[in-house]
């Protein structure tokens, strides 16, 4: 006994139909982002209080554009201290308010 298969009734059942991604969820990744973009910013406040507290040293002053790099420079290092797993004020900040979105 042979019966005949439709490769695209095949195909059809290997493909599981893909649901939009709730808003909830949705609203969920929007939080992480922003309490790893919160973190970043405090990171950053830290680097800019430690910068301050530490003298200059040389013989010739920062110019205007050595401090603006410097500034940016830390921004980043903050961004990326915060994206994995950071200091934990993100991922606590998460956990606290991930029970209130809708």
């Amino acid at each position: 006994m042979k019966v005949p298969i439709d490769p695209r009734a095949a195909q059809a059942l290997n493909q599981a139909p893909v649901e939009p991604p709730s808003a909830r969820s949705k609203n969920l990744k929007q939080l992480r982002q922003s309490t790893r973009d919160f973190e970043a910013m405090y990171i950053n406040e830290v680097y800019k209080s430690m910068r301050k507290n530490v003298p200059d040293g040389g013989l010739l002053k920062k110019s205007f554009s050595e401090k603006m790099y410097q500034e940016m420079l830390d921004m980043e290092m903050a961004k990326e201290a915060a994206a994995g797993d950071g200091m934990g004020i993100g991922e606590a900040m998460f956990d606290q308010l991930k029970d209130s979105v809708r």
